[in-house]
């Protein structure tokens, strides 16, 4: 496998057949646009052409046509589902095009490196004879999930590239709000560094202020004032994402959903289990374990058994035209506060 010294090296001078996959679709993206630029002059249809699972029977063909006045010809294939195996009795619906790729680059691994850069892009890969053979002649590589420490220090590095200052705490903080979307996470960023200035310090009041948080984000707020029994501080948070404009149900799919998780630290908690492993979290949602047993202690097991099963029947009901959702959530926590 390759390594990140590396591909930094190999996509400063693009040459031959890439293999970039895994969930941090965002920095994939960011070495893919490092390809491009370190290309050199691209144009559309002449020397770049991008392909998909639904053109990918033109691969061959692309790779065979000169580049027209350019030297090298950029390909990209994105999600065309190469790099897979074949189910059990049931061929990759691309299998005979993959098998031919897998050919034609161990036939022709020469004339490729000097007239062509292949880079196919998927989600996750399997171990099958074509990612072998990239492998061997190319560059493969996963893009995983960042762990939240490197998140927090990814987003104090992004805050300086432009002299903004933001604390630890703080940047955790933002994650909190945001969640661990890189794409989602520079939107914010940039708003509060134009927000804030070259010289600036972000504060939490700043981030309260400018950032849009995650519906999840608020049901954590929410989930607060229910378990400090502060009724009215929770309709508020109720009310505020209804203004926003978040459809009720999936408020209401939300809040379910937050407190199986905390019935299942509750229960996790009860019998020496870890919660984090119970709760199947990736690397780059650790930071909410501590919120979650957090606020798991506001909560008996018992009681969190018993929330769930009205917001089972609240659901019903609601299905039923026997409750207007609406009503009938805020009667369910109003009456756990009483």
């Amino acid at each position: 496998m390759t390594t990140i010294s590396e591909l930094e090296k190999r996509v400063a001078s693009p040459a031959g057949v890439y293999l970039l996959y895994g969930e941090n679709t965002y920095t994939l993206n960011r070495y893919l646009r490092k390809i491009r630029k370190n290309f050199g002059e691209i144009v559309p249809g002449i020397n770049e052409v991008v392909l998909d699972e639904d053109t990918i029977q033109n691969l061959i063909s692309d790779m065979e046509t000169p580049a027209f006045g350019y030297e090298k010809k950029l390909i990209i294939v994105k999600q065309g589902g190469l790099v897979k195996k074949d189910g059990r009795g049931k061929k990759n619906k691309n299998s005979a095009i993959r098998d031919k790729l897998q050919d034609y680059l161990e036939q022709n691994a020469e004339a490729i490196q000097k007239s062509v850069v292949l880079v196919i892009i998927e989600d996750m890969i399997d171990a099958c004879p074509l990612a072998k053979t990239i492998e061997q002649m190319g560059t493969v590589y996963q893009f995983q999930e960042m762990k939240t420490n490197e998140l927090i220090q990814t987003i104090g590095h992004t805050f300086s590239l432009y002299h903004v200052k933001i604390s630890a705490e703080n940047a955790k903080y933002l994650l909190e709000q945001v969640g661990p979307d890189m794409q989602n996470l520079m939107n914010e960023i940039w708003k509060l560094v134009s927000y804030k200035g070259e010289n600036g310090t972000v504060t939490k009041e700043d981030i309260q202020q400018l950032v849009v948080p995650k519906i999840e984000a608020v049901i954590f707020d929410l989930t607060d004032s229910l378990g400090k029994k502060e009724i009215a501080r929770a309709m508020d948070v109720l009310h505020g994402l209804l203004y926003q404009k978040e459809p009720i149900q999936k408020i209401f799919i939300t809040l379910y959903r937050h407190f199986k998780k905390l019935y299942w630290v509750k229960w996790a908690q009860a019998r020496g289990k870890d919660p984090g492993t119970i709760l199947n979290l990736k690397p780059n949602q650790t930071f909410l374990i501590s919120k979650y047993k957090r606020q798991a202690s506001y909560f008996q097991e018992e009681d969190s058994y018993q929330l769930l099963a009205q917001f089972r029947n609240l659901d019903k009901q609601s299905k039923t035209g026997e409750i207007d959702l609406q009503i009938g959530l805020e009667m369910t926590l109003c009456q756990y506060c009483s």
